[in-house]
């Protein structure tokens, strides 16, 4: 499972191009439980808050997370929400700690019309900042490029699908492996302040050997204010041995 950025990605789904109010502050914590591939059952909370800049073609957002770990393996190392790297090591150690902080840039390069959806390529950035001694990432930078897709069916069906590549930083000693991200899905606004979504999103895994990463997301958006301001409730379903078993989260975000 990737952390939340594809659940931080719901909320931006659902909310409308805003040039008049440009600026989004949003929290999302999330607690996620499961093996990983490994023989230990991990809880993690993924607790992060952004800062996002949207107008009609241009969005910005900064990520900054908290992390906190429960019975993970000595030697294994968190990354993006599922593990980077497992350990055949003995025993478990528990941290908490500043997570990797994340910057990513989509562009609509050709907007949508007609039968033709909106194409947006992105760039995202992972800052190695979360502690690789306590196992709370590698201490290396990701870089992502991909390409988004998103389109209006009627008035109240929004198909989404993105497809990006990681190149993946490896700490000392490991040799982890490029991977290639994706997921798609749809929101539905059943009305003018509510909104549902139903999303699969998969990666392949950056240490050789696993499973990658599979989910399934339901996710409830509120809109307390025609701006987008409102909450958002997720239940998130693994479905490799390389996700957590169960997840999910309560958040929300101000529109200004």
């Amino acid at each position: 499972m990737r952390f939340r950025t594809k659940a931080l990605a719901l909320l931006l789904v659902c909310q409308p191009a805003l040039a008049s109010t440009p600026w989004t502050l949003g929290n999302l914590p999330s607690y996620y439980s499961g093996t990983f591939g490994t023989k230990h059952t991990i809880g993690i909370l993924y607790d992060p808050t952004y800062l996002q800049y949207q107008n009609p073609v241009l969005r910005l957002k900064l990520t900054i997370p908290y992390i906190s770990v429960s019975n993970l393996p000595r030697g294994a190392k968190l990354t993006n929400g599922t593990l980077a790297t497992r350990s055949k090591g003995t025993g478990t150690t528990s941290a908490s700690g500043l997570g990797d902080i994340w910057l990513a840039g989509h562009y609509t390069l050709i907007p949508e019309r007609g039968l033709r959806p909106a194409i947006v390529p992105y760039a995202k950035i992972k800052f190695g900042t979360a502690s690789a001694s306590e196992g709370l990432g590698t201490g290396r930078n990701d870089y992502e490029v991909g390409l988004g897709l998103n389109t209006t069916i009627g008035s109240n069906f929004f198909p989404f699908a993105h497809v990006g590549y990681r190149f993946v930083g490896s700490p000392p000693g490991q040799a982890l492996q490029n991977i290639a991200t994706y997921d798609a899905g749809v929101s539905v606004a059943a009305t003018a302040r509510d909104i549902f979504t139903v999303m699969y999103s998969g990666e392949q895994s950056e240490q050789a050997g696993y499973a990658g990463p599979a989910d399934a997301i339901i996710a409830w958006n509120y809109n307390v204010t025609a701006a987008g301001s409102g909450f958002q409730v997720y239940i998130d379903k693994g479905l490799s041995s390389g996700s957590a078993n169960i997840g999910g989260g309560v958040g929300g975000q101000v529109v200004f």
